[in-house]
């Protein structure tokens, strides 16, 4: 496995299959190298922690790195190129080009500007390692309908797929967030994905969320349309650790 950490060193091929990341690699990211690994001739991953797209300085610094577990994961799922770069080399002095996307729905309002880190940094992927597909956790909904409309409305030659949330066994969406929750708390946390899920058959899913969550205050309870499919999401604060989720109510994801 190559690692590439300047534009200059990257190497451009076809059937190239993008899997963006931001490290701190679990087995959600193991799904997401599978399925690029099935679907392409090469797969590259990106590992670069966006401060654009943090919305709360504390977060930023939070975040879990460990570099040198995510280069073994990946090199183990088969990865043959991860292009982990440094700040200066994504945003260089005098940076000042940004996309600013559009209806970003409740993910996007209760995060001022994640969006317009997550689209800049998205396009500038896709420009710099012209892949023909990448790939995206079902659990991030509104980033994939963000991206979407980014590649739709700018021309990007680039196919969005969408990989299903991967869990633990009790339910709980892997994330790199997890890793902040204490015991109590991840127990506390458990009360999203159940409410989400049973919501499902309900005629008022977001109503039968909210009145499931087991004394969990929701930031937001919305419908997400990804084109092919809805999904019912919604964001929660456990303590200090903030968790989104959402299950798939119509349709396909692709």
């Amino acid at each position: 496995m190559k690692v590439f950490r300047t534009i200059a060193e990257l190497e451009i091929a076809p059937g190239t299959g993008l899997v963006p990341t931001m490290g701190a690699l679990h087995d959600g990211h193991r799904a997401l190298f599978r399925a690029a690994r099935a679907e392409n001739s090469r797969v590259v991953a990106s590992l670069f922690v966006n401060p654009a797209q943090f919305d709360e300085p504390a977060d930023l610094a939070s975040y879990p790195r460990d570099e040198e577990a995510d280069l073994e994961l990946a090199n183990a799922e088969g990865v043959d190129a991860v292009f982990a770069p440094g700040l200066d080399e994504l945003y260089p002095p005098g940076f000042s080009t940004w996309v600013e996307p559009d209806g970003t729905g409740a993910e996007g309002a209760a995060r001022p500007g994640h969006f317009r880190g997550v689209a800049t940094v998205c396009l500038k992927l896709f420009n710099l390692v012209r892949p023909e597909r990448a790939y995206f956790g079902q659990k991030d909904a509104e980033q994939i309908s963000v991206v979407r409309r980014l590649a739709r409305d700018l021309n990007v030659p680039v196919e969005i797929r969408v990989v299903p949330t991967v869990r633990d066994p009790d339910g709980l969406a892997l994330s790199s967030r997890n890793v902040h929750l204490s015991p109590d708390e991840r127990d506390r946390a458990l009360a999203l994905p159940r409410a989400l899920r049973e919501a499902v058959t309900s005629s008022d899913p977001p109503a039968a969320v909210r009145a499931s969550l087991n004394g969990l205050e929701p930031e937001y309870i919305e419908v997400v349309d990804l084109g092919h499919a809805k999904v019912l999401a919604a964001a929660v604060r456990v303590g200090s650790t903030r968790l989104i989720d959402n299950v798939l109510l119509e349709g396909e994801l692709t």
